[in-house]
């Protein structure tokens, strides 16, 4: 009996998804603290490279010019929904997005915004959420998946009655999640739980990425 073959569909979500993917991890790695302002929505992963000691493996991973564990991926997308096959003007929503990243390290008491860098890609809106999607299903940043809040915004006045993101029990300093609610876990706790996460995960190798068994 003969084995069944399943033809390939380029166009197939999975497909298109890694296609995304591979061609942000072909992308030049840049410094978040010296971004140049460009236009375009778009995926980006942002990678550390300092001695924070719950970090090591990370760091260890995008040592020598190697990428391999981004702390975190993230979208922009446009202002507006697409409606009738038409979007509202794109302008510079990747580019805002990755300043607001780096106004929140440069916030911290204990992170160095010239430990981070950053790889982005301007993609059709239609494709950003499902670019992010894999991107995160593959590589579980720790940011992403266990220390929740460094993307949020300031909930503003009469909102902080919510418990302080586990991200700023980390990395205290931005001035609104001061004013959240206490957490019962301290910093120690959460480092504690980066290392043995990081430690048990298994990263994928440099530049490639696969999805499905051959």
């Amino acid at each position: 009996m003969n084995a069944k073959v399943i033809p390939f569909n380029p166009l197939d979500k999975k497909n298109l998804g890694t296609s995304i993917a591979l061609a942000i991890l072909e992308r030049k790695v840049r410094s978040l603290a010296e971004l140049a302002k460009f236009d375009g929505a778009g995926i980006y992963a942002i990678y550390y490279t300092g001695p924070f000691k719950a970090y090591r493996r990370i760091s260890e991973l995008n040592n020598n010019g190697v990428f391999r564990a981004p702390i975190y991926i993230g979208k922009a997308v446009p202002s507006g929904a697409r409606k009738g096959g038409k979007t509202s003007a794109i302008g510079q929503p990747l580019h805002k997005r990755l300043t607001e990243h780096a106004e929140s390290l440069c916030a911290t008491r204990n992170m160095d915004i010239h430990d981070f860098t950053c790889r982005f890609l301007v993609v059709d809106d239609i494709w950003i959420p499902l670019g992010e999607s894999l991107l995160i299903a593959r590589f579980s940043p720790v940011w992403n998946s266990l220390v929740d809040g460094f993307g949020n915004h300031d909930p503003g006045e009469g909102r902080y009655d919510g418990m302080r993101p586990r991200w700023d029990v980390l990395h205290p300093g931005r001035a609104w999640a001061d004013k959240c609610q206490d957490r019962p876990e301290n910093a120690e706790d959460i480092a504690l739980d980066v290392e043995t996460y990081l430690n048990g995960f298994d990263f994928p190798d440099a530049n490639w990425f696969h999805f499905s068994e051959k």
